[in-house]
This record gives structure tokens, C-alpha cells and sequence, in this order.
């Protein structure tokens, strides 16, 4: 048996990388290192994949989300409502724009923001909503489309865990994670399902004037050369690291599907164990994450299949509410049980694109014996 990886980008790229590599020496031997070939076509290719109007390259997935709030003409005090249970980055973003971030609960079953507690949280002075699709699957977007409607809300989809994710809405369509609210954000950190060999994000939006908007705020502010027409950043997305996202944009439905497989096969392991919950699937689940709900000692487990050469993570370990960074006195601990809940219980296994049969039964047997003696 192969050594178990989290995330073995290794293998991955043994498959492409007669690709890879011709491609990057492509764009050595063009020296065209920032906004050029590559970049261009990567966002053609990647509206075409999404079927969205606008993809805007930027520098990371941090970026992406601040970009978009900037986009969107926030002010300073305006509040924008986003799940506890998440990366800081989320928030992140928020509080750098002089925003007010306010944190709700999760949902208990797939770990997505809990959609009466938004409800709950908006006050006049609320703005924005931001869903975070975690772990590879989109959230409850018909609901929070319909609540931000009803208040006149953005809607800032955080899509850095979930692209190639499916969105099946209550009228019968169908639309990648990312393309549904007013705007959205994506990070490929190589650790993604679509992730680069460096740092990398897009924006997406079906609004053509954001979109405009957000190409000048990513280059500084100019549309043209030294002509600055809103307050920008330098967020660009590198030629080299669109041509690697290239290579991977064409396997990127198959990468999905074998993480799909190997999560029917943890799925069908831990079927009869009633001290495991393997994730739930309320949608069309890309599992950059498998995590399961534990009942018992989850760090005993985790050292014990660390002990045994199993990596694995505990994705989140501290709440936002609770991060020294955005305490804050308006927060009451009853109003996050669910979130409380799931940082005691939550583990993720090995989860990626080259899983092997006998790696996935000796993770699995290694988890049962521990939870089963």
C-alpha cells in the first residue's frame, strides 16, 4: 500500500504532467507572465464550464471575496451575515473592510449556514449575505435567494470549497455552485478540487456591470494604463498558475466523480456503525472534505490514526464567535449550538482524486477498531 496523503497532488500530477509541463514552458518561452494567453483563455474556459457570463481572475481566494464585497459597494458599519462554522477567511475579509460581520449557526446535518438563523440576524442595517459552501457541497441557496430578496440583500456566494458542485433548485434548474447569487468568490489553493501549483481565486458574476467594476478594482483601478477610475488592489492571476488550471479544468468533472467514489465507499463502511455519521448529501456533493461526525473521543482518534500513518484534520476546531480576532459582546454562546457542537465532533478523513482501494479499507478498519474497542 501506497503512504496515505490528506491530499496527494503528487499522483495527481503524474497524470498531467506531460501537460503541465508543456504548458508552463509555453508560457516561459512567451514571457507573458501576468494577464496573458493562458489567463484569458482560462477564463473563457471556466465561464464556459460554469455557465456563467463573467469570470475575474484574481490572486486568491481571500482576494476574491473582499473584491467582491468592494464590487458591491459596501460601506463601513454595513453588516453582512455569514456562518460561524467556517475558515476565518470568510470573515476575514469583512472586517478589513470596515464591515460589521455578523455570525449565525449551521445547519447540524451538512454543515451549511442555518437559513432561519440568518433570518433571525437581519436589522436595518444589514447588507449582505454570505453562504459558505463547505466541505464540497452548495448551501440551501433557493431559501437564501428568497430571504435576500425579500430584504433586499447581496447574496456573496463563498464557493472556495465547492466548484463543480450542482445546485438543483425547486423549479427544476440546475447551476454550478457559484452561479447564483449576485456574486461569488473561489480560491485554487492547491489543495482544492481545482486548485494551482501557487496561490490563485476567481470572482464570478452574471452582472456585466460588476463585472466591469471588478476588473478595474483587480488591476489597480485602471481599465486603461495609469487612468485609475475606482480604489483597486493587485490581485492578478499569473499566466504560469492559469496554465496549470488549464491542464486540470478538463478533468475537473472526473476529479469530482472520484472523490464521489471514494466517499460511497467510506459511506458504505461506516453504514452500520452507530458511533460514526458520515456526511450527509443534500445535494451534489463534490467532497472536498469527508468528514464524519464522531460520538466519543475525537482526538482520541485522531491520535490514534496519526499513530497508525493516517493523517486527518479537524476542520474547525474554534469557532469564528470564539477567535480572539471577532469576539464580540453582541454574541451569546446559546445562540451557536450546533456550531459548539460539531467542533468536538467533527474529523475529516483522506479525501482525493487518487484513493486507492486498500488505502480507504485501512483507513476505514483503522477508524472502526478505534471506535469499536
Amino acid at each position: 500500500m501506497k503512504k496515505i496523503q490528506m491530499v496527494d497532488l503528487k499522483g495527481q500530477y503524474e497524470k498531467i504532467k506531460d501537460k503541465v509541463d508543456a504548458s508552463i514552458i509555453e508560457v516561459l518561452n512567451s514571457t507573458a507572465y501576468i494577464n496573458g494567453p493562458e489567463v484569458k483563455a482560462f477564463q473563457s474556459e471556466l465561464e464556459a464550464y460554469l455557465g456563467v457570463k463573467h469570470v475575474i481572475p484574481c490572486a486568491n481566494g481571500t482576494d476574491a471575496l473582499q473584491i467582491a464585497m468592494m464590487g458591491l459597494g459596501l460601506k463601513p458599519g454595513d453588516e453582512v451575515i455569514t456562518a460561524d462554522f467556517t475558515f476565518a477567511a470568510t470573515v476575514e475579509v469583512i472586517a478589513l473592510l470596515g464591515l460589521t460581520p455578523v455570525l449565525v449557526d449551521v445547519n447540524p446535518d451538512d454543515f451549511n449556514i442555518d437559513v432561519a438563523a440568518i433570518e433571525r440576524a437581519i436589522t436595518p442595517k444589514t447588507k449582505a449575505i454570505v453562504p459558505v459552501h463547505l466541505f464540497g457541497q452548495a448551501a440551501n441557496m433557493d431559501a437564501v435567494m428568497d430571504l435576500a430578496k425579500k430584504h433586499n440583500l447581496f447574496v456573496i456566494e463563498d464557493n472556495a470549497q465547492a466548484i463543480g458542485a450542482t445546485y438543483a433548485s425547486k423549479d427544476g434548474s440546475h447551476k454550478k455552485a457559484g452561479t447564483i447569487g449576485h456574486v461569488a468568490s473561489t480560491s485554487f489553493f492547491p489543495s482544492k478540487n481545482l486548485g494551482c501549483y501557487g496561490d490563485g481565486g476567481a470572482i464570478f458574476t452574471n452582472d456585466d456591470a460588476l463585472a466591469h467594476t471588478l476588473r478595474g478594482i483587480v488591476n489597480h483601478g485602471m481599465y486603461e494604463r495609469y487612468h485609475h477610475d475606482v480604489v483597486g488592489v493587485n490581485s492578478r492571476l499569473d499566466s504560469i498558475q492559469a496554465a496549470v488550471l488549464r491542464a486540470k479544468l478538463e478533468n475537473l468533472d472526473d476529479y469530482c466523480n472520484a472523490r464521489r467514489n471514494a466517499a460511497d465507499k467510506y459511506d458504505a463502511t461506516f453504514a452500520n456503525e452507530t458511533k460514526i455519521i458520515t456526511p450527509a448529501r443534500t445535494g451534489n456533493h463534490v467532497f472536498h472534505q469527508y468528514t464524519l461526525k464522531i460520538e466519543g473521543d475525537r482526538d482520541a482518534l485522531a491520535k490514534h490514526l496519526n499513530e497508525n500513518g493516517i493523517p486527518c484534520g479537524v476542520y474547525y476546531p474554534i469557532p469564528l464567535h470564539s477567535q480572539k480576532a471577532y469576539q464580540d459582546s453582541r454574541y451569546n454562546e446559546a445562540d451557536f449550538p450546533v456550531t459548539n457542537q460539531l467542533i468536538k465532533e467533527v474529523i475529516s478523513l483522506p479525501m482525493h482524486t487518487e484513493l486507492e482501494d486498500d488505502q480507504i479499507e485501512f483507513i476505514t478498519n483503522t477508524v472502526k477498531e478505534f471506535i469499536n474497542r
